[in-house]
């Protein structure tokens, strides 16, 4: 398992075939208006015995070493993997957790191929988003509605438009089955960029005071 497009598609198809039941897959992205950010990626599933753990974990769904690889690429940095066992209810997790300068470079990354990440001028003053939500293949006789997927994003400005299903300030939440996404969706957001604080005026008179100050203390050392 090399990238994440395979990773995440044998994910659903190998957790189906064991008839786990419910499973969540999160992709949380914080964006900012020059294209950098940050992504956690976290995923986790049922474990109905010992013998299903050994299997995901061989196959790369919850090794850091597969992780690891999938998520490594020059476009992007990798601060934190994270694989646990939570016994209190039974479950296995992985977090990912990467910084970007670009997302649209992202579209280079073998994991993200599928994406069509896209961050581009709008309106005066206004950047349009969009991801690609790829479709998702599962095993025959599954309920595809089983399986609960998330895209969340905050942006670095004001939300002028979108197509999420849910906002929290300026965080957009769309949630999905498999059955929801079908031959798969698009995310689409407009949002304009905070301005950079400026300079306060009296910053600048009060610069100007001090300097004068110490020219004007300067110059009568000198000449004493």
């Amino acid at each position: 398992m090399n990238n994440l497009s395979t990773l995440r598609n044998f994910f659903f198809v190998f957790v189906s075939s064991l008839g786990i039941g419910c499973l969540n897959y999160i992709q949380d992205v914080n964006l900012y208006a020059d294209g950098s950010g940050v992504m956690r990626i976290s995923y986790w599933m049922k474990s109905s015995g010992n013998e299903n753990s050994v299997i995901a974990e061989k196959i790369g769904l919850f090794n850091e070493d597969s992780l690891k690889s999938a998520f490594s690429s020059p476009y992007n940095t990798i601060e934190e993997i994270e694989v646990y066992a939570d016994s209190t209810d039974s479950t296995m997790h992985s977090l990912i957790e990467l910084t970007f300068n670009n997302i649209d470079s992202l579209n280079n990354h073998k994991s993200f191929k599928e994406y069509k990440f896209s961050l581009r001028d709008g309106a005066t003053g206004q950047k349009v988003f969009s991801q690609f939500i790829p479709p998702i293949a599962t095993g025959f006789g599954v309920n595809r509605s089983d399986f609960k997927i998330q895209y969340k994003y905050t942006f670095g400005g004001e939300i002028i438009t979108h197509n999420a299903q849910e906002k929290e300030g300026r965080t957009l939440i769309w949630n999905y089955t498999l059955s929801d996404i079908g031959s798969g969706k698009t995310i689409l957001v407009t949002f304009k960029p905070f301005k950079l604080k400026e300079t306060p005026y009296w910053i600048y008179v009060l610069s100007g005071i001090v300097l004068l100050i110490v020219v004007i203390f300067l110059f009568r050392k000198k000449k004493d």
